[in-house]
């Protein structure tokens, strides 16, 4: 009964927190919005989610929420002193990471998360999911480089999104 009227739990939490963030604002009306549209928003759009989402090691999750902001931020750095400096000694490459991680949605959020980072763009999808081609904008060791992508982020994701 409760998952007919909440079907994504979590999603109604993330909702309700970035429109309350957003609205930069904990005041009564705020809350009954954010929490009127963070329950019709997932009832809505229910139809979209062809899998059910299970977040199996929630801490995990937070460690790699963490490591992403992080490596965005390093990330913009170390691209700014790429394009300030000589754009002749940039090395970019394609590369193809072999994916381990077979739900669609895990798919999606390890490209999403690469093509987050700057520097690096997820181009396509084979298929099967079973690569991803990755454009980057300076490599100088695509085996290290894919190494980095599936301990980083490919790893925790598989560790925290699970079957229901």
């Amino acid at each position: 009964m409760l998952k007919r009227w909440l079907p994504h739990p979590l999603l109604s939490l993330l909702l309700l927190l970035v429109w309350l963030l957003l609205n930069n604002t904990i005041a009564m009306g705020h809350v009954v919005l954010g929490a009127g549209l963070a329950l019709v928003i997932p009832f809505l759009t229910i139809g979209f989610w062809p899998e059910q989402v299970c977040v199996r090691r929630p801490w995990v999750l937070l460690k790699f929420m963490a490591v992403v902001l992080w490596d965005i931020v390093v990330a913009n750095l170390h691209v700014a002193v790429l394009i300030l400096g000589s754009t002749r000694k940039l090395q970019p490459a394609f590369m193809v990471l072999e994916l381990d991680i077979r739900s669609p949605l895990g798919v999606s959020l390890l490209a999403n998360t690469i093509s987050l980072t700057p520097g690096t763009v997820s181009c396509e999808v084979s298929a099967d999911r079973r690569q991803l081609l990755v454009h980057a904008l300076h490599v100088t060791d695509a085996a290290a480089s894919i190494r980095e992508m599936k301990q980083r982020y490919e790893q925790p994701l598989m560790e925290v999104l699970g079957e229901c």
